[in-house]
């Protein structure tokens, strides 16, 4: 044990199909108690909706007597939390059924199902992600209403403006960039450039290339949670929402991978730019499951506000080389480093859950040597294929993935139940409520 975990509480979470941290606070002596016993957590915590209410209708509450499963740590020892007034650590888990056995509603469970059906065909997959975020002004927390940052350095003005790539941008904010820097360098999260994007306060934070999907993934969770923790700290919010201004560029989380042989060999790699047979089958397979997956890339109702002509986020399954109006890109890059982005996720998406989508979904195409239609040339708006159309909606992409006998198979039935029942949840919540334009629109007591 470390000096900290003797003297410091620490926080134990598992993340839930929504993506968010569910666990508790537990006194430093109970860690070495958790690799052993784990800790206890009912089940259905997975399948909370957004505001982390049950979910009757997922099977997991009064079908189970609401029974718990097992929550173990992924890594051998705490992760210190630098953000914290006070010394502090934290440790991700997952959660297993009573006997030991994978409970696979748990996402990382089944990130870690998709990662062994690779393992067993000799293959690695290396991924990194990019995630794009809002910084705002710590008061938008209060009235709900997003506003951007007062730059404390430099400018002392508000960010009001598209200013794409500056580095004044950066030079505004550099303390708190700074302090997000140190933070990943403690807790093992590979921190590559910083970008200043298209909105207002709006910043992209690449994360390097790692040959264990599970692993990126928890970077990814860890990485979310850091931003908003140094933001807090720099009395600033900070919002992964997929589209929190109308006006403005959405959140992205984009994900690179490519895939090892036993030998370490790029399998997408054939010494020229078009790539293997096997980069095209698995892009077939991304582009067969693409519509099926919608909600896991675009979970929620604010989701949707991102997908428009020219938004720089896709409207139907395509692909290209080195084309950014597509869904999936083969960048440009040395024939080592061949890989596919896959455009599609915002940033509200749970990391877990993208991976194990976009990797089953390559696998299956591999195996099934499925070919994709011929890569998009130009402006992939322009050239819209209504038969390969994204669903726009929430509600078609609910019914899409409760109807997908592909993602079934791939994801399985426990998934889709307790995800899906947790999305009908949260539709039938917001539509029981009267907007703000309603009543500004409908009320006419003028």
């Amino acid at each position: 044990m470390t000096k900290a975990e003797h003297n410091n509480d620490f926080d134990f979470f598992i993340t839930d199909l929504n993506g968010n941290q569910r666990g508790k606070r537990l006194p430093a002596s109970y860690f070495s108690k958790l690799h052993t016993e784990g800790m206890k957590l009912p089940r259905s915590v997975v399948g909370l909706d957004i505001w982390g209410d049950d979910c009757a209708g997922n099977g997991l509450v009064f079908e189970t007597g609401d029974s718990d499963g097992v929550c173990k740590p992924v890594s051998p020892e705490l992760t210190p939390v630098p953000w914290a007034r006070r010394p502090h650590e934290q440790a991700l888990g997952m959660m297993f059924n009573p006997d030991n056995s994978p409970f696979l509603a748990d996402p990382r469970q089944i990130l870690a199902s998709v990662v062994a059906r690779y393992k067993a065909k000799g293959i690695t997959a290396v991924a990194a992600t990019e995630l794009e975020f809002y910084l705002m002004d710590i008061n938008s927390e209060a009235s709900q209403r997003p506003c951007p940052p007062v730059l404390k350095h430099g400018h002392g003005r508000t960010i009001t403006e598209v200013d794409a790539y500056s580095i004044t941008e950066l030079d505004g904010l550099s303390d708190f960039f700074a302090d997000v820097r140190d933070a990943c360098r403690v807790q093992g999260i590979p921190a590559d450039t910083i970008i200043s994007e298209l909105g207002p306060g709006q910043f992209e934070i690449n994360l390097n290339h790692i040959n264990d999907p599970l692993l990126v993934a928890d970077q990814a969770i860890l990485f979310k949670r850091l931003i908003k923790g140094v933001a807090r700290k720099h009395q600033l919010a900070a919002s992964f929402m997929a589209k929190p201004y109308v006006d403005q560029s959405g959140n992205g989380f984009h994900v690179h991978f490519s895939l090892l042989d036993e030998d370490g060999n790029n399998i997408f790699n054939n010494g020229a730019p078009e790539g293997t047979d096997t980069l095209r089958h698995a892009i077939a397979g991304l582009m067969n499951a693409m519509a099926d997956s919608m909600l896991v890339f675009a979970p929620n109702l604010n989701s949707y506000r991102r997908f428009e002509k020219g938004a720089h986020a896709p409207t139907y399954a395509s692909w290209g080389y080195e084309n950014r109006t597509v869904a999936l890109r083969v960048p440009d890059s040395p024939n080592v480093a061949r890989r596919i982005e896959h455009r599609v996720s915002g940033a509200d998406a749970n990391p877990y859950l993208v991976l194990a989508t976009i990797l089953s979904a390559a696998l299956d195409g591999i195996e099934n040597k499925t070919e994709p239609s011929a890569p998009v040339k130009g402006d992939a708006y322009s050239a819209f294929d209504e038969a390969r159309a994204l669903p726009n909606t929430w509600e078609g992409a609910i019914s899409a993935l409760e109807n997908s006998d592909l993602l079934r198979g791939l994801l399985g039935d426990e998934f889709i139940r307790v995800f899906t029942a947790a999305k009908r949840q949260e539709q039938a919540s917001i539509a029981s409520q009267i907007s703000d334009v309603e009543y500004q629109s409908y009320l006419g007591i003028l």
